[in-house]
C-alpha cells in the first residue's frame, strides 16, 4: 500500500467540510441533542485512559502500539472531533454525528493518524506529561475546561458562538472564522494524539487554519 504524501511528517490530518446551508437557530438546542452522545463518550473516554495505559506498557516492552488498540483510540478521536464539530467545537455542520468509531468517510468532520510500525521506548516515558507541557498551557486557553474527552468553553468555544450568531442574522457562517476555528481544532487534535502515545512525531507550534490540511508540509505557507 502506498503511504500517502505527508504521512511520515504530518502523522495527524484534521479535515473538515463547512456545510451550508446551516440552520440559523439549531446552535441553540444542540447542547440538549449531543447529551446522548456525552453520555457515551463518558464510558469511552475512561475505556480511552485504560486502552493508553496498557499501549504505554506495550510501547515500553515491545516498541509498538497494539494495532487493535491504536484502532480503538482512533475512534474515540474521531467520535468526538465529530461531535466537537457538530456542536460548540465548530457549529460546522447540522447533520447529526453517527454512534460511531469507525472513519464515517461521508461526515464532513475526518480524522486520520497514521499508524506508526514503532515508537521511542524513551520518548513514551516523558511525552505525554513533560514533553507535552508547553503544548497544554497553549490549548487550556483554546479549550477551557476538560469536559467528557473535549473541551468546556475556552477560545474555541467562543468563536463557534460568534459565527453561529454571525449566523442568525447574516445566513453566513463566516469563512475567516471557519478557517480559524479549523486552525485551532487541528492543533488540539495533533496534542491529544502525541499525549496519546500515538506518534512520536512532536506537534508544530504552528496553527494551520482551514478547512483541508494541504497534502506536502512544503505546502504550508
Amino acid at each position: 500500500m502506498t503511504t500517502p504524501a505527508g504521512t511520515h511528517d504530518r502523522p495527524v490530518r484534521v479535515n473538515a467540510v463547512l456545510d451550508t446551508p446551516l440552520s440559523r437557530w439549531l446552535w441553540l438546542v444542540k447542547w440538549i441533542l449531543v447529551v446522548p452522545h456525552y453520555v457515551v463518550l463518558f464510558f469511552l473516554w475512561i475505556a480511552f485512559t485504560a486502552v493508553s495505559v496498557i499501549a504505554f506498557f506495550a510501547i515500553l516492552f515491545t516498541e509498538r502500539y497494539p494495532r487493535s488498540l491504536f484502532d480503538f483510540n482512533l475512534g474515540v478521536l474521531r467520535w468526538s472531533w465529530r461531535v466537537a464539530y457538530y456542536s460548540y467545537g465548530a457549529l460546522a455542520t447540522d447533520r447529526y454525528p453517527p454512534f460511531s468509531l469507525g472513519e464515517e468517510p461521508g461526515y464532513p468532520a475526518r480524522l486520520d493518524i497514521a499508524y506508526p510500525e514503532r515508537l521511542s521506548r524513551g520518548l513514551v516515558l516523558v511525552k505525554w506529561w513533560l514533553l507535552a507541557i508547553p503544548h497544554y498551557i497553549v490549548v487550556g486557553f483554546f479549550l477551557g475546561g476538560y469536559h467528557l474527552g473535549w473541551w468546556d468553553g475556552g477560545l474555541v468555544a467562543v468563536l463557534a458562538v460568534i459565527a453561529a450568531v454571525a449566523l442568525a442574522f447574516t445566513e453566513k457562517y463566516p469563512r475567516g472564522l471557519f478557517d480559524l476555528i479549523l486552525g485551532l481544532n487541528r492543533w488540539v487534535l495533533r496534542v491529544a494524539a502525541y499525549a496519546a502515545l500515538m506518534t512520536d512525531v512532536y506537534p508544530p507550534f504552528r496553527l494551520d487554519m482551514g478547512g483541508i490540511e494541504p497534502e506536502r508540509p512544503e505546502e504550508l505557507p
